[in-house]
Order: C-alpha cells, then sequence, then structure tokens
C-alpha cells in the first residue's frame, strides 16, 4: 500500500514542508503495551516472555485479516459454520402438508367495500374462488389504500403497482379457466424490503443500500408467485433491520400514529393492522416479528430456524434469521406458512417436515402449552399483553406446563458479531455514517463494539447454545 506523506520540520519553532512524497508504508510493529491494553479486554494475563512469544503469530494473523478484507464477500455468502435447532433425539416428522380448516359461513361481499380491509386471507379467497370479487378489483382495492395511508404511516418504500396488476390479471384468467391454485390465488400481500425483487429495489431499509437492484427473486418471494398471491408493496423496515426508523422515515402504529410500529417488520406489521393489506412477510432475528405483531394488534408467526428458506433474504445473523408471515388471524398464518416453508436446495439449513394445522389438532384436550415462567415474571413492556395471552389459554382448556430454563450467561454477542461479519465493508468504508440511527443503541456502534469480541468467546457461546438445545 502506498501512502502521501507531507513531512514537518520543525526548526527554532518554524514549522515548513518539505514537499509531498510516496513511500511503502509499513504500519508499525504490534508492541508489547498494545497487546497488554488488549488483554484488558479479553480479561486475559500475560507475562513479558508470553507476550513477546506470540508478538510473530500476531504480525501474522494481522496480516491475515487484510488479505480477508482484499476479497469480495457479498452478504449473501453464509459461514461453513451451520446452526441445527433439531434437539437431540427428536424425530423429525415426514408426509405431506395438512391444512384443514372449518368451514367459512356466510361469506358476503359488503355493499360498504371498505369492509374488505379487514377481511381475513380465508374470507378474501372465498370471494375470490367463486367469482364474487376478481382479483384485479382486489388488488386495486388494497393499492388505493396503501396510496392513501402510507403518507401517515410510512410503512411503503416501494410499491410494486405493475407487476400486481400483470400477476392479479393472470390470477383471474387462471381461476376463470378452472385453474385454482389454492387459498393465496389472488390475494394481494407486501413483502418486508430485505426479500431481493428483481424488476424493484430491495433497499433494506438503509440509505446506503436505498438504490440497491438485485438481478433475481428470493425463495419467498418465488413461492408466493407459485401459490398466486399477488405482490403490492415491498414494506419498510428498520435500517439493516433494527427499529422503525428508515431513510425515509418511522414507521407509525396505526393504532397510535403519534408512535412508531416497532420493528423491524415495521412496515409489514403496520400495514395490516390498517387494512392496507391482507397479509405480509417479515421477518426475525430477535422480535422483529413479535414486537411489532404486539404493538400493532396483527397476528404474527416466527417460525423455527430452519423452516423458510432465507435465499434472497438480507442476511442479518446466519444462524438466527428466520421468515414469517403477519396476518389478520393464526389460520391465514398457517396458510401462508404452508406455501413458504420448506427447502429450496439453496439455503442448506432448511429442513423437510410438513406444515400441519388442523382444527382436531386445536383441541386443548390434546396440546399442553410450555412457557417460560422466569420470563412472564419479569417486568417488561408487553408483560400485561402477554398475561393476558397466557390466561386466555387457560381459559380456552389448555394446560399450560411452567418450565424453567438453565440459567446461562448473556449469548447475546452471537447476533452482534455475525451482523458486525455481515456489514464488515460498510463499518470499514465509513459508509455507516450514512445510517439515520447513530446512538449506542444501534447497528453503527454495534458492529464497532463487536470486532472486539474474540473469535474464541463467540464459538464458547455457540457452545452453550448447542447446550440450550437439547444436547448434553
Amino acid at each position: 500500500m502506498k501512502k502521501s506523506v507531507r513531512l514537518i520540520c520543525l526548526s527554532a519553532g518554524v514549522a515548513f514542508l518539505a514537499g509531498a512524497f510516496s513511500f511503502p508504508y509499513l504500519a508499525p510493529l504490534i508492541s508489547p503495551a498494545q497487546v497488554q491494553s488488549a488483554n484488558q479486554i479479553t480479561g486475559l494475563e500475560m507475562t513479558q516472555a508470553e507476550i513477546d512469544s506470540l508478538l510473530p503469530n500476531l504480525e501474522d494473523y494481522r496480516e491475515s485479516f487484510q488479505a480477508l478484507r482484499a476479497q469480495s464477500i457479498p452478504n449473501t455468502l453464509s459461514p461453513a459454520l451451520q446452526f441445527n435447532p433439531i434437539p437431540s433425539g427428536f424425530e423429525v416428522p415426514t408426509g405431506p402438508h395438512q391444512i384443514e380448516f372449518g368451514a367459512l359461513k356466510n361469506v358476503e361481499l359488503p355493499k360498504d367495500r371498505n369492509k374488505l380491509a379487514f377481511y381475513t386471507v380465508r374470507e378474501l379467497a372465498e370471494l375470490v374462488r367463486t367469482g364474487r370479487i376478481s382479483s384485479v378489483e382486489l388488488t386495486r382495492f388494497f393499492l388505493s389504500r396503501l396510496k392513501k395511508h402510507d403518507p401517515t404511516l410510512h410503512c411503503v418504500i416501494t410499491l410494486t403497482e405493475e407487476l400486481a396488476i400483470a400477476q392479479a390479471t393472470k390470477a383471474d384468467e387462471e381461476i376463470a379457466a378452472g385453474n385454482y391454485r389454492g387459498i393465496l390465488h389472488g390475494i394481494p400481500y407486501g413483502a418486508k424490503d430485505l426479500l431481493a425483487t428483481q424488476d424493484y429495489k430491495t433497499t433494506w431499509g438503509a440509505a446506503p443500500f436505498k438504490d440497491q437492484m438485485l438481478a433475481y427473486d428470493a425463495t419467498v418471494i418465488e413461492k408466493l408467485e407459485q401459490a398466486g398471491a399477488v405482490l403490492l408493496a415491498k414494506l419498510s423496515m428498520g435500517a439493516l433491520a433494527w427499529g422503525d426508523v428508515w431513510f425515509g422515515g418511522k414507521t407509525r402504529n396505526p393504532w397510535d400514529v403519534n408512535s412508531g410500529s416497532s420493528g423491524s417488520s415495521a412496515g409489514s406489521a403496520s400495514a395490516v393492522a390498517a387494512g392496507l393489506l391482507p397479509f405480509a412477510i417479515g421477518t426475525e432475528t430477535l422480535g422483529s416479528i413479535v414486537s411489532p405483531s404486539t404493538v400493532c394488534g396483527t397476528t404474527g408467526l416466527r417460525p423455527t430456524f430452519g423452516r423458510v428458506s432465507k435465499y434472497g433474504a438480507m442476511a442479518l445473523s446466519w444462524s438466527m434469521d428466520k421468515i414469517g408471515p403477519i396476518c389478520r388471524s393464526a389460520e391465514d398464518c398457517a396458510a401462508v406458512f404452508a406455501a413458504i416453508a420448506g427447502p429450496d436446495g439453496k439455503d442448506l439449513s432448511v429442513i423437510e417436515a410438513p406444515v400441519r394445522y388442523a382444527k382436531h389438532l386445536a383441541n386443548p384436550k390434546m396440546i399442553k402449552v410450555g412457557y417460560d415462567k422466569g420470563a412472564f415474571a419479569r417486568n417488561y413492556p408487553f408483560k400485561k399483553q402477554d398475561s393476558l395471552a397466557l390466561i386466555t389459554l387457560k381459559e380456552l382448556g389448555y394446560e399450560l406446563i411452567p418450565v424453567e430454563l438453565p440459567e446461562m450467561p448473556d449469548i447475546g454477542m452471537i447476533l452482534s458479531v455475525e451482523a458486525a461479519a455481515a456489514f464488515d465493508e460498510l463499518t470499514r468504508s465509513g459508509k455507516d455514517d450514512q445510517l439515520v440511527r447513530q446512538i449506542r443503541n444501534a447497528w453503527p456502534n454495534v458492529f464497532r463494539a463487536a470486532r472486539f469480541v474474540p473469535a474464541v468467546e463467540y464459538i464458547q457461546a455457540n457452545r452453550l447454545r448447542t447446550q440450550l438445545r437439547g444436547y448434553d
């Protein structure tokens, strides 16, 4: 590497420039004092002799770091290490999906079309299937609502109107010809804007990527197209999947537009709650489906890791990211989940297992519900809502089983380290200062701090994670 330097000479208190020149820049060697400072972070103690012995190794590592950083490593490239949440001895079910809903009664096309905004997917599907409303009409209805309310809610990054009309037209033609694909055929939806769509921008909610175009569709987008669903919008998300603040503003809670919708699936929950879409796709690494669903009053399904392909989704944490639906009801979530679940040959963490939802399986006498007793006992923002959920389950007849998890240290560094690796170039380039949120509890600072987590501690945290999932 070359570095241009101006030599400043001091003589009798007068400084002058001796001219500019270039020379091969050699960073100073790592000093023993620097190692001692690093040991204060890692909590290790070393003698002077031990430090002297390891200095050449550290120089070798630094050269390796420079060589790594010279490589182009895209966000889509996952580590060779793969997380598997399945406990020891657990047998994964086999066979086809089993989706059985109870019969719908008296689903009528309302005289006041505005009421359609709060119909469930199942209700809208019945109207489309029986020809009482066309997919195109339904699509134009929800596009109109998105355009009307987005200036208040800030839940849309990109409308995919041209694609939506084309998909809805195709759906109507297929249904008229007797080729009905199922419950999602002709039903509009939105997708969190970290899912790749080849003809529209995929911004990740972050200013450094606001013009990003990806030349392929995410697997989830492909699967929903195969199910006949109609994509209307790329929905807002907290920048790089944190919170509800993105480069276009703050996504609002439809029940209180003076507050945020929570995140990071901010737009997905806000749009569904406001009746701007029948369902939407969100993602969760650490609460990003559950939290906005709680705040906005939607029904979110955070699937188990490895049930839905992450191909084409922005990577935040390769061992924690999950994709799931945000809907108006549990049955709608089951219908959407069945459409997007399963392996695709691209995301190797995904297992083959059936999605099973049947009315008889929901019999309270057949199901026990476990809950983390210690977690529910803590004081936290959503304690009231969660406590009511437990009470409701008990009133419905379900047997609640309190579970006490073993004491564990905080291993949240796993997420921070993987996220820092996913956006390594953003940090090193300094472009992280383009993100709107720059406070202590925001990605730019978290990414920088994570670089001081030793690789050994990252591995040790993952080993404890293995213990938590049920292995000895």
